[in-house]
């Protein structure tokens, strides 16, 4: 579990550095939707590690509220580029 949770947790900045030299706003749009699907597949993971108490409740807690605001962040920048048709 923990490797998944590294490949799909550096998933998520690989996907947001390559948004930035975007060849269009569709293919910024999709990095990050990417980037977005990585940091919900690493939420799952962690939610495993901690069920099956590899890590503890504190840990979870702290990893999984950064992993939120990576989300909620993701979802803000998606949205708001679809609707102003920003690209970086």
């Amino acid at each position: 579990m923990s490797y998944q949770i590294y490949k799909s947790g550096t998933s998520i900045g690989a996907n947001v550095s390559e948004s930035i030299h975007a060849q269009s706003k569709a293919d910024f749009i999709s990095k990050l939707e990417i980037a977005l699907k990585e940091a919900r597949e690493t939420k799952y993971w962690l939610e495993l590690l901690h069920e099956s108490e590899t890590i503890t409740e504190t840990q979870f807690d702290s990893i999984v509220n950064d992993n939120n605001i990576i989300i909620g962040t993701l979802i803000n920048i998606i949205k708001k580029t679809k609707e102003n048709g920003e690209t970086n």
